[in-house]
């Protein structure tokens, strides 16, 4: 019996790279996988026979280690959050509503500011380095000066990534920095609305040449965090774990109670202002979806 992984799905057909031949070859699925629902999707690890040249048939899905649903993706060890710091501008909210997500699904998190051609990295690196403090790698780059790529190759080595992050944050435009033969499409930001096209359709996995898979996936068009309960969105922000038992209050939000410690490292700028105002207005989004469900 063989093994191998899908890496991507397309009418009906599982194409699976073959671990020991390096081949991939166009599979179906055995017809009591579907009468068991057991779901197969890009990722997964498979074992399959092979029929004619080229062609085969998987005949069981090996236990996965995670299941993304957005993008519909399993077994994924890292998310790299991409943004651009500049065209289209700088969005914190979205930006830490991204690493929220990431951490929600126990992911590794790489966070890569692209376009620093654009100001100057002294400046990008004024406005953004603060991550850096908080404990995430940051890799700064400009996929058409080529800074920074050689770092963020060497973060994708043998582990298998999702890019995640605004359209036109040039998450295409890296990968075929890092790997030219991808070929990926680009287009560029809208003058009208300062946001780009999304130029991926479905999600597939890309073998890179120095080790290592990444995802191509259409872009993030609604970042859904409701299933995340707002007393629990504290654990999701790193650098706040360390004040958490210093608060009067056990059911503190952080956000209006007196004797906060939270707040209070805020004043002291312990914590970032920008990070704990994207935190204020997340636990603000938060719980006006538990008042809706509540309605419901």
């Amino acid at each position: 019996m063989k093994q191998g992984r899908v890496v991507r799905t397309y009418g009906g057909y599982f194409f699976v790279y073959d671990f020991e031949t390096e081949e991939v070859y166009r599979c179906k699925i055995r017809g009591r996988l579907k009468q068991n629902d057991i779901e197969v999707i890009v990722g997964d690890k498979v074992e399959f026979q092979e029929l004619d040249e080229g062609e085969g048939i998987i005949e069981d899905r090996l236990e996965r280690k995670n299941r993304l649903f957005r993008p519909l993706i399993s077994n994924v060890d890292q998310v790299v959050v991409t943004t651009a710091i500049r065209e289209p501008d700088l969005h914190f909210k979205l930006l830490d509503k991204l690493l929220v997500l990431a951490h929600a699904a126990d992911l590794e998190v790489v966070l890569c500011i692209n376009k620093v051609d654009i100001p100057g990295l002294k400046v990008t690196k004024d406005e953004v380095g603060f991550y850096e403090d908080i404990g995430y790698q940051v890799i700064y780059t400009s996929a058409t000066e080529g800074e920074g790529i050689t770092e963020l190759k060497d973060a994708l080595k043998d582990k298998i990534s999702v890019f995640a992050g605004p359209s036109g944050a040039g998450k295409s435009s890296l990968l075929n920095a890092i790997q030219p033969d991808l070929e990926l499409q680009t287009d560029n930001v809208s003058d009208k609305i300062k946001r780009g096209k999304h130029t991926t359709r479905y999600v597939k996995l890309l073998e890179l040449e120095h080790g290592g898979w990444v995802a191509d996936t259409p872009g993030f068009s609604r970042l859904d965090i409701s299933f995340i309960k707002p007393r629990n969105l504290q654990y999701f922000f790193a650098e706040f774990k360390e004040h958490l038992d210093g608060c009067k209050f056990n059911s503190c939000s952080h956000s209006h109670e007196p004797q906060c410690k939270v707040k209070t490292a805020v004043e002291d700028g312990v914590i970032n202002e920008q990070r704990y105002q994207s935190y204020l207005q997340l636990l603000e989004e938060l719980k006006e979806n538990a008042k809706e469900d509540w309605r419901r």
